[in-house]
């Protein structure tokens, strides 16, 4: 089993145009920015929910812009994940599959529909090899949102881990359809065969959103 090691940044990198070595020593192996999701090569959405909705989809700008870029350069997610915006969400959005190498950071930025009084939540999670079965992600990188409260502005975030291998990230979208809104996310990247760091940070910023470090399976 892999060490895994969660962290909340206070700042995120933005993204490249290609993969290429940063200046950190590592290896850039993905860089989204979801100016068109339909496009993204290598990316899956698969909507588990009951009833089937919409799968994750392009930003809306009504709702809030992007965080880089032209106003719908995001991905996202609601309520109508599930038809009508009524049953029980299971979203996924899935990288393409990535070659590893040591220590790895996966960084982001998310956000939710300024509303009160909905409890979305978003799990990161990981799975070695090229599945995309909800089984396959049996490792759980964070938890954002739920009984905490979902950054209603666009947040950074670094999840770091040390695997060698092939595997993708999966982003989960999940609930209760009628205590979900509208979240985001954008500028998604995965930086491989980083330096061993010295230290490491963890700045919550009173947010209260919590990071899980063990190994969950996916229901």
């Amino acid at each position: 089993m892999q060490r895994l090691n969660y962290m909340l940044a206070a700042a995120a990198a933005p993204a490249a145009c290609a993969p290429h070595t940063t200046q950190e020593g590592g290896i850039e192996v993905l860089s989204e920015d979801f100016g068109n999701l339909a496009d993204s090569p290598g990316w899956v959405c698969i909507n588990r929910s009951i009833p089937h909705g919409a799968p994750w989809c392009q930003g809306d700008p009504d709702i809030f812009p992007a965080q880089a870029g032209v106003p719908d350069a995001y991905a996202a997610a609601s309520c109508l994940s599930a038809a009508h915006g009524v049953g029980r969400i299971d979203n996924w959005l899935i990288t393409p599959t990535l070659t590893l190498s040591g220590p790895t950071t996966l960084s982001f930025f998310t956000s939710r529909e300024r509303v009160d009084a909905f409890d979305d939540l978003l799990e990161v999670r990981f799975g070695r090899g090229s599945a995309t079965d909800a089984a396959s992600f049996d490792t759980l990188l964070a938890s954002i949102g739920g009984a905490a409260d979902f950054p209603a502005q666009w947040q950074p975030w670094h999840l770091d881990l040390t695997v060698d291998g092939t595997g993708r990230f999966a982003f989960r979208y999940l609930g209760d359809a009628a205590r979900l809104s509208h979240i985001g996310l954008d500028t998604v990247r995965v930086v491989t065969c980083l330096p061993e760091p010295t230290s490491r940070l963890l700045l919550a910023d009173g947010l209260g959103i919590l990071g899980l470090l063990r190994r969950q399976e996916p229901h």
